[in-house]
């Protein structure tokens, strides 16, 4: 469903209401999404949509929608140099989405994968029928999982990522990261994040919001899998924004 936001209402939007700009683009595109859709033009609807929704910029070096299908997922590249590959959506396909709308300084941050077979969108994990994509997506859903039993206000972004890329591994899978983190703090300019990194000493709670976004593959695998959230304490407890 498409809303419009007065000039006023627009510049005060809190992070959790950009945050759903996000997750109601992602609803859209898979709602939207056609077999032999070009990939810029999944990107230039998504990006539409979020600024239908309120969006005034696109915080990511000015990329709204980062987008790769099939092989082309388990690349790892910076908004910086990205370019989407002008690759046709198939009747089975797997198409992670990150998306990053802007409203004044408030950031959104939210990432799913997208999966279709025989020509129609999976709205689930467990009616996947492809096996490795379903069990990189389960691997996905088991490290957020355990991110909310692992994170406290004092653990430090450090131990965070140390904790986390122990637990890819053991999973039978890697990180893909092409700077090795998992995430990081949203902030009001790029340059500001910090990361869940190895020499990252800082505490959770030292910000306001953290995303994670492990970005994972088989070792020797074609596909990657991605999932991000932005996180938050509450009363010592951390939740989903």
């Amino acid at each position: 469903m498409q809303f419009y936001l007065p000039y006023a209402k627009i510049f005060c939007m809190n992070n959790f209401e950009v945050q759903q700009i996000a997750k109601q683009t992602f609803k859209y595109l898979q709602a939207n999404i056609r077999i032999g859709m070009h990939l810029p033009e999944l990107r230039k609807i998504a990006e539409k949509k979020m600024t239908e929704l309120g969006a005034t910029s696109f915080w990511y070096w000015d990329v709204g929608a980062f987008i790769f299908s099939g092989g082309d997922t388990a690349l790892s590249v910076s908004g910086r140099h990205y370019k989407t590959a002008e690759k046709v959506i198939a009747e089975n396909d797997i198409i992670p989405v990150d998306l990053s709308p802007q409203v004044g300084n408030v950031w959104g941050d939210f990432a799913r994968t997208i999966i279709i077979e025989n020509g129609k969108v999976i709205p689930s994990t467990d009616r996947i029928k492809n096996e490795e994509w379903k069990n990189g997506l389960l691997a996905e859903e088991k490290l957020h999982g355990e991110l909310m039993n692992f994170a406290s206000p004092e653990t430090t972004f450090e131990e965070l990522y140390f904790y986390m890329n122990d637990l890819i591994n053991q999973s039978g899978y890697k990180n893909l990261d092409f700077m090795g983190n998992l995430g990081h703090s949203i902030a009001a300019k790029k340059d500001d994040r910090i990361y869940i990194e190895r020499g990252n000493l800082a505490r959770l709670n030292s910000v306001e919001y953290f995303t994670f976004e492990p970005h994972i593959a088989l070792p020797n695998g074609r596909y990657g899998y991605k999932r991000e959230n932005i996180y938050y304490f509450e009363k010592g407890k951390l939740k989903e924004l």
